[in-house]
């Protein structure tokens, strides 16, 4: 999902399309990503989350060739949205797995997040690599072939639904704490929103901001290699994120990391080159170290039976609204004002996090929920 983003230096030429009507086409593949999170947590209970990974992957397999063969804004919008609308599948499907599997809950969480960032690093600059030297059709027709092979391995190595660990059960609500999770959800819908602004918009503020110390570097591979580096800094956040999740309070930890990103975003706007450069880093390991205890503080919250449908709701509220509300704002913002001006916006855009997660503390503080 993250190759658009990658290169929509390219499709701005192409097509000659403006960010605000960019950041649309990203919408609906953000928008149905979160959407399709819901009915994903539904099925999981009843289809289990190895045939869910299946259907994952081969979907997304054939919503790629659809962008491999289009030929019009309309249908790369399509294709989009039909890749956002699968890969829901997979977060409600991989994070119950572990959630049922798991005895160090925030540490398991960190080692699957230090995979997806290894794999949301790799995105963009290879998508920048395949882009410069073919073009944008073969940066997402590698990621057919790749999902496709993915579909035959999961269904050789991955094994089928086992029991529940009773040490799981033991440790899990027997009822959903429904007003903490409402405030969960505020927390999600946030960070949600800067995500979407943070990650689609980001190689086209280093595109154009490092030219003055990386000239020689095309355009487009700058953008990618400098995405690159950022999701690297989000290993070492999921990293800090698993450490200190089984170690602390997770609703206190999950506060603090939220306000400790507000000046990180703010700074990204106002600096250029190395500075720019930076400065992402340490917002990569900030933004990110959140994602272990966030996931494993919903498994405190949530009960086992309803738990997978908790991460649809979270995910189709984060990626789906946050995040399809956020690529569409921001490009009306770069469209009318600078990408600059996108990144303080998403610093005011926390502010409502931090007072739900100051509430959430304070909540579990006085409550057995506290995990």
């Amino acid at each position: 999902m993250l190759v658009f983003p990658a290169l929509l230096p390219l499709f701005h030429e192409e097509f000659d399309l403006g960010f605000d009507s960019l950041g649309l086409m990203a919408s609906a593949g953000a928008f149905m990503f979160g959407l399709g999170a819901i009915p994903a947590g539904l099925l999981e209970s009843r289809l289990g989350g190895k045939k869910l990974l299946v259907i994952y992957q081969v979907g997304s397999g054939l919503a790629a060739l659809i962008l491999v063969t289009a030929h019009s804004t309309f249908q790369i919008t399509i294709g989009l949205a039909i890749m956002g609308a699968v890969s829901s599948i997979y977060h409600p499907a991989g994070l119950t797995i572990l959630s049922h599997r798991l005895k160090q809950l925030s540490k398991g969480m960190s080692i699957h997040g230090i995979a997806g960032s290894i794999g949301l690093a790799a995105g963009p600059l290879l998508a920048g690599i395949f882009a410069e030297f073919g073009d944008w059709r073969f940066a997402f027709g590698i990621w057919m072939i790749w999902q496709f092979i993915l579909s035959g391995a999961t269904i050789l190595l991955i094994p089928s639904r086992s029991v529940v660990p009773d040490s799981v059960n033991a440790a899990s609500p027997h009822k959903t704490d429904r007003y903490s999770v409402v405030l969960y959800y505020m927390i999600s819908i946030c960070m949600g929103f800067a995500f979407g602004g943070f990650t689609t918009y980001m190689p086209s503020l280093f595109a154009s901001q490092t030219g003055s110390v990386f000239d020689y570097v095309p355009e487009t591979m700058r953008g990618g290699l400098f995405t690159t580096l950022v999701f690297m800094g989000g290993i070492a956040g999921q990293t800090i994120g698993g450490f200190l999740g089984d170690r602390y309070n997770r609703a206190a930890l999950l506060f603090w990391i939220v306000l400790i990103n507000i000046p990180f975003f703010a700074l990204v706007g106002y600096t250029s080159g190395l500075f720019l450069i930076s400065v992402s880093m340490m917002l990569g390991v900030v933004h990110f170290s959140p994602q272990p205890v966030s996931n494993a503080l919903l498994a405190d919250l949530t009960s086992i039976k309803q738990r997978g449908l908790g991460y649809g709701i979270s995910f189709f509220l984060s990626f789906g609204i946050g995040g399809g509300v956020s690529t569409a704002v921001c490009g009306w913002i770069a469209e009318n004002y600078t990408l600059s001006v996108i990144f303080p916006f998403m610093a005011i855009s926390l502010l409502p996090a931090v007072f739900s997660g100051l509430l959430l503390t304070k909540r579990l503080h006085h409550s057995s929920w506290n995990g």
